[in-house]
């Protein structure tokens, strides 16, 4: 399914199928003035990788796989944990510490709505790898007409 980005304007796709279809570890499916989509999928044995969001909330939806989510007030109390599979949600509220570990024999296909938005409108991260060396770098920044915090 070809996915493209036309925030901040209307849009509608079908969600699931996108969400299943998706080989990448984060494809921005959606911008918005106040919020955002984005699609992953993470490989067997990995995970989004734990990070916070100090002002950010998060749901997030596995369509595909099985996985672990923990969250915690800081980033050595991950004092919370659920195991998740297809058709469960998690919300992670802002300033929570998360993270969330493939634990099945296939892909983990999610989505994540971001509020507000965090990434560069239609920003594609094949790996986990080259998420974090945009982010590192300044290349993955939500556009100047979103609506963020102070």
């Amino acid at each position: 399914m070809d996915i493209r980005d036309n925030g901040p304007n209307p849009n509608a796709f079908d969600l699931e199928t996108a969400t299943v279809e998706n080989r990448f570890y984060r494809q921005v499916a959606w911008t918005g003035k106040y919020l955002q989509v984005t699609l992953m999928s993470i490989p067997v044995g990995e995970s989004i990788g734990l990070e916070v969001h100090p002002d950010t909330d998060q749901f997030v939806r596995l369509d595909a796989g099985k996985g672990k989510a923990v969250m915690g007030p800081e980033k050595d109390d991950l004092n919370w944990s659920q195991d998740v599979s297809d058709g469960w949600s998690v919300q992670v509220p802002a300033g929570m510490w998360h993270d969330i570990t493939n634990t099945g024999d296939e892909p983990m296909r999610l989505y994540v709505i971001y509020a507000p938005s965090h990434h560069a409108p239609g920003k594609v991260h094949p790996t986990r790898a080259e998420s974090e060396a945009d982010e590192e770098s300044g290349a993955d920044e939500p556009p100047e007409w979103t609506h963020q915090p102070e």
